[in-house]
């Protein structure tokens, strides 16, 4: 029989980090992560191939990181949690089955789970159990999501979009910025680095589908591609001209451009559904800009904020065992061990059946 509080090794390859965690309950025992990063960033972005190869080469040594960090034999592990979408193809599938193996070797159950949710599900290691229902923010290279979570474990539509990125996600748009300005990959830690010493407030970038008419139709949806493209004129105009571009200026009045829609947007969907809690999780919502204008702004609205330490925001293991752990103890049935890769997963599917 399965405890209270069940032991969960969790699998992350949704990208380029090879991510292992194990929890019990909601405590963290190990969260190992073995990242490819450097070898994207010449690319200026992640290449599926290189990631997939890197996985495979991380997957036992991680594990095996993971174990030995939490003191504990992989037979000692009641149940095993892996991300099962979205995310890259060949990088999904070598999580999959590294998952399935430990799995069907072990005797235990598999449980796969959305990525989505999984950063949702990750807080409940920093600030405990997760309200519900509570609003959730997701940011990163890949998303930008307004979720109402009232099951973090999916049933009855438990977790339900209120809105979505309709082209570049706000990671996308740091990256791509971060490029025009000379900054390395991935661009998110550096634009946050350079704009603390410049004026946010010195360049008017556009806010995207803000405007009455844009409400209308997407009042709680996202657009950071005409930013993009906005940064990218104004930094063209000065080079024209000849002025030198004030990196850290333009990193900081785009940084501002982004939160600002981000939070305006989140803290309007939390009063709209009458909901206190906003949870904010992705790699994005490490950033030091977005925290600040979040706790600032939603202080005033009397919405209380979490957001997980900055190094359980990118993607790791330990959010894919936190909502694993959530699985077992709240009685879901697991996956079959014919469990897909789906890099496509909506997140109204956050479990495999």
């Amino acid at each position: 029989m399965i405890p209270d509080e069940p032991l969960v090794l969790g699998i992350e390859t949704s990208c380029d980090e090879t991510g292992v965690g194990i929890v019990r309950g909601h405590t963290l025992l190990a969260d190992a992560v073995a990242s490819s990063v450097d070898q994207h960033a010449r690319f200026g972005g992640v290449v599926p191939e290189v990631a997939s190869r890197a996985h495979l080469e991380a997957m036992v040594p991680t594990i095996q990181r993971a174990c030995d960090t939490a003191g504990i034999a992989l037979s000692d592990v009641d149940a095993i949690a892996v991300t099962h979408g979205p995310g890259l193809a060949g990088a999904l599938l070598v999580g999959v089955a590294s998952a399935k193996a430990l799995a069907l070797s072990l005797g235990k159950p598999i449980y796969g789970v959305n990525h989505l949710a999984a950063h949702v599900a990750v807080d409940q290691l920093e600030h405990g159990a997760l309200p519900e229902p509570c609003l959730a923010l997701l940011v990163s290279g890949g998303h930008s999501s307004l979720l109402r979570v009232t099951d973090i474990t999916g049933t009855d539509r438990g977790v339900d979009p209120m809105g979505a990125t309709i082209d570049d996600a706000a990671g996308e748009a740091f990256d791509k910025v971060a490029r025009l300005l000379g900054l390395p990959f991935p661009g998110g830690p550096h634009i946050d680095r350079v704009a603390r010493e410049g004026n946010q407030v010195a360049i008017d970038f556009p806010r995207g589908l803000t405007s009455r008419r844009d409400l209308e139709r997407h009042r709680f949806d996202f657009s950071f591609s005409g930013l993009k493209t906005a940064v990218a004129r104004w930094v063209e105009a000065r080079e024209r001209s000849g002025e030198p571009v004030p990196v850290a200026d333009v990193a900081a009045s785009f940084q501002e451009a982004v939160c600002d829609v981000l939070v305006r947007k989140a803290l309007d969907a939390a009063a709209t559904e009458g909901i206190e809690d906003l949870m904010i999780g992705g790699g994005v919502a490490a950033n030091s800009r977005l925290r600040a204008m979040a706790e600032e702004r939603a202080t005033k609205l009397g919405i209380r904020v979490r957001v997980p330490r900055p190094g359980l925001c990118t993607d790791n293991g330990a959010m894919v065992a936190a909502l694993g752990s959530t699985m077992v103890a709240r009685g879901r049935t697991p996956s079959s061990l014919d469990l897909p890769a789906d890099s496509s997963l909506p997140v109204t599917d956050v479990l495999a059946v």
